[in-house]
């Protein structure tokens, strides 16, 4: 999908529509001139930024107020002076489970015109994109964080088994009565991200079982996708494609990214994982023990039109790092720049192949 950008913004001369299907970074962290540094040294230009609630560690964004103008554009400012472009903001400021369990109508309103007026906020600074997340409370959920992979790396992994069973709510809530929900949450949010010209991208349940401690999960197959993605029509909607939830499904990624197509995908979290729910843990994205051909995901979403970014979401944790963020820089560094070579080659076969 080819995000529609406002066109009275800070970033108005970066025509995101123009541009080509590439590789991008993000992080959790409030920005550092070191991490913007270290982004134009890999050759990215385009940046995401994941506001998030992981104990111990401060967010890039504070969650539960609107984004102001001010804030946003200082950033695009700060991002402007190493050559990089903010591209994405991957969560709300409220998360979409805040919403969609709140039964006080008054929280919810309030709730939903902080959502609200940051996109109108990101539409003014040209930032094409606002993504959410499909799972409570408000991240991945994992069994461990120690793992031990290649060489003694560690990743996350998952296993049903070591779940600790606590229930988030105090009332019980159908999977229907979300679907109510996340429809009424659409037809208010979509419009206003129309209006603002900021496309909205929804990630999948992680882990994407049918339920976790008391609530379904409603992103956690290809069919719940289909019903998600055919209950608004816009162009500002579509999939934060992540590679490595879907593969924990189980589904076959190649079909999935065919029957979506490069219109629906807005842009794609590049991981994989070995096993699937209810048992897998995280690897690294070259892993030959994993679940997906890496190359041939990336020739398909090029065949498929897409012209996004492509980040390294989860990586290992590896040697010398100890701060875990679902992984360090090293290991999206070492992502970066194997997405980038696999896009050298996939552009050079697709090119020749015309």
């Amino acid at each position: 999908m080819v995000p529609n950008t406002a066109t009275t913004s800070a970033q108005s001369t970066n025509d995101f529509e123009s541009l080509p299907m590439r590789v991008a970074v993000g992080t959790y962290k409030p920005v550092t001139d070191a991490f913007l540094r270290r982004a134009s040294q890999l050759g990215v230009k385009d940046v995401l930024f994941t506001p998030h609630r992981h104990e111990g560690f401060d967010s890039v964004m504070p969650l539960g107020e609107t984004w102001s103008s001010e804030v946003l554009e200082d950033l695009i400012d700060r991002l402007d002076d190493h050559g990089l472009r903010l591209f994405a903001f991957e969560k709300m400021p409220v998360p979409l489970y805040e919403i969609l369990l709140e039964q006080d109508d008054e929280a919810r309103a309030e709730k939903m015109d902080i959502i609200k007026q940051t996109i109108r906020n990101m539409g003014e600074a040209g930032i094409p994109v606002l993504g959410y997340s499909g799972h409570p409370p408000d991240g991945a959920v994992r069994t461990t964080r120690t793992k031990a992979v290649r060489g003694g790396a560690q990743v996350s992994a998952f296993d049903i088994d070591d779940l600790e069973n606590e229930r988030l709510i105090n009332r019980d809530v159908t999977e229907e009565e979300l679907w109510a929900e996340y429809e009424a949450f659409l037809d208010e949010v979509v419009p206003v991200a129309e209006e603002a010209g900021v496309t909205l991208g929804v990630h999948p349940s992680d882990p994407p079982l049918p339920e976790i401690n008391g609530i379904p999960l409603l992103f956690r197959n290809f069919e719940n996708f289909k019903r998600a993605m055919s209950l608004v029509d816009s162009e500002n909607h579509g999939l934060k494609f992540c590679l490595g939830c879907w593969s924990e499904m189980g589904e076959d990624v190649v079909e999935v990214i065919r029957h979506f197509g490069g219109e629906d995908i807005v842009y794609v979290h590049f991981r994989d994982v070995v096993g699937s729910v209810p048992r897998f843990y995280e690897t690294f994205i070259d892993d030959p023990e994993s679940n997906y051909d890496e190359y041939e995901v990336m020739k398909t979403l090029y065949e498929e039109g897409f012209t996004g970014v492509m980040t390294p979401d989860h990586v290992p944790l590896m040697e010398g790092e100890d701060e875990w963020e679902f992984g360090g820089s090293q290991g999206r560094t070492y992502t970066v720049g194997y997405l980038n070579g696999m896009l050298k080659a996939v552009t050079y076969e697709g090119q020749n192949a015309e």
